[in-house]
């Protein structure tokens, strides 16, 4: 396990560097950021730029996995299709090839023949990164890789990473919206149960170097199986009584906003983008719980942050199932089963919402205002 955490580490950075790519070369930012108009509005590789690179994140982990451990090819799961249609009306499935002009005549056969962007993005899906620094060492989980599934979100709050607003981020401080909001997101979990036991997430744009002008990212680990709960974040030291703090989607429901306004008063109660950044913010003990009454999130969007939060001590809990039984324990997220009623992505959403927290007693406190609201 210690093995496969390495490579997820390794993978997440070369996801984040693809992500910097894109937004730092200008052939592939103007493709970013490009608006279509007119007859080429039908065309889809322009529109789909975004989803290509999210494609080519997710398929390069996929590789890179598939590589060292095959039995886990079949159970490496995304959130985006790999087939595509050109200009041309061209079907073209999307996958990373044994070398890097393979794969830059693949996607250049995506993007109508834009050779440039596709070398540039070729060179980055095949540049080893830098080597992560995590004490992995020593770390012994007696699990194999036959019983493991993975979940990748390439390119989490998309929205905040087109839109590329910069932030200088200070200790201790949530900030709503920004670049530092887009995450890598990779979960594993146990085929068996759905537990999610393995997380790494990447902030590609966490630091920005003031010399160079380039951008610096941070990761986040976490191993939480039986007694093992290993994680590169502390746990947060207790706020003071009666101080909790919660972060919600600025477009959830007024009921819940009064609820919560009510338990935390209004100076505790925030706002973030992006459901990998907002569990994220609870990991890092900047909130302590965030709540979402929706089924707007994912199963690639809460495996990974949901495992560090398993290995600190908490959880990721279906909302309406708590709502019901007054009781997070059996309401814990899985991640191996889809609603076979639902069709497409639906099958994999978390239909209930939920309730990203550390600390089980926060749990009861905000599940107890929330009852018979929703």
């Amino acid at each position: 396990m210690a093995d496969l955490l390495r490579l997820l580490l390794r993978v997440a950075e070369k996801a984040a560097n693809v992500a910097r790519v894109c937004r730092q070369e200008a052939p592939l930012f103007q493709l970013l950021v490009q608006e279509k108009t007119g007859d080429d509005k039908n065309k889809k590789f322009v529109q789909d730029f975004k989803t290509l690179a999210d494609v080519v994140i997710q398929e390069m982990i996929r590789h890179d996995v598939g590589v060292k451990f095959p039995e886990m090819a079949d159970f490496i799961n995304g959130e985006e299709s790999n087939k595509f249609e050109n200009g041309l009306g061209e079907s073209v499935t999307v996958t990373v090839c044994a070398t890097e002009e393979e794969t830059a005549a693949l996607l250049a056969s995506v993007l109508d023949g834009d050779h440039t962007a596709a070398s540039l993005l070729a060179r980055a899906i095949h540049q080893d990164p830098a080597s992560i620094d995590a004490d992995t060492d020593g770390l012994k989980v007696p699990l194999s890789p036959s019983e493991l599934g993975i979940w990748i979100d390439p390119i989490d709050a998309t929205s905040q990473y087109i839109e590329g607003r910069e932030e200088v981020l200070e200790e201790g401080r949530l900030f709503p919206s920004g670049l530092h909001c887009a995450l890598v997101l990779i979960g594993v979990y146990l085929r068996s149960t759905g537990e999610p036991v393995m997380g790494v997430i990447n902030q590609p744009f966490n630091y920005k170097d003031p010399a160079g002008g380039r951008w610096k990212g941070k990761h986040f680990w976490g191993v939480s199986c039986g007694s093992i709960n290993v994680c590169s974040e502390s746990r947060p030291k207790a706020g003071p009584a009666g101080g909790l703090s919660a972060v919600l989607s600025s477009s959830e429901k007024p009921v819940v906003k009064e609820a919560l306004t009510a338990l935390c008063g209004p100076d505790k109660l925030m706002y973030a983008s992006g459901a990998g950044y907002k569990i994220l913010c609870v990991i890092q003990g900047l909130a302590d719980v965030y709540v979402l009454s929706e089924g707007s999130t994912f199963k690639w969007d809460s495996c990974a942050p949901h495992a560090l939060l398993r290995a600190l001590g908490g959880g990721v809990v279906d909302l309406k199932t708590c709502l019901q039984s007054g009781s997070g324990a059996e309401a814990e997220l899985t991640y191996h089963q889809p609603h076979t009623e639902c069709k497409g992505a639906d099958r994999w959403a978390n239909h209930g919402g939920l309730v990203a927290y550390r600390d089980c007693s926060q749990l009861r406190s905000v599940i107890a205002p929330l009852k018979g609201k929703l």
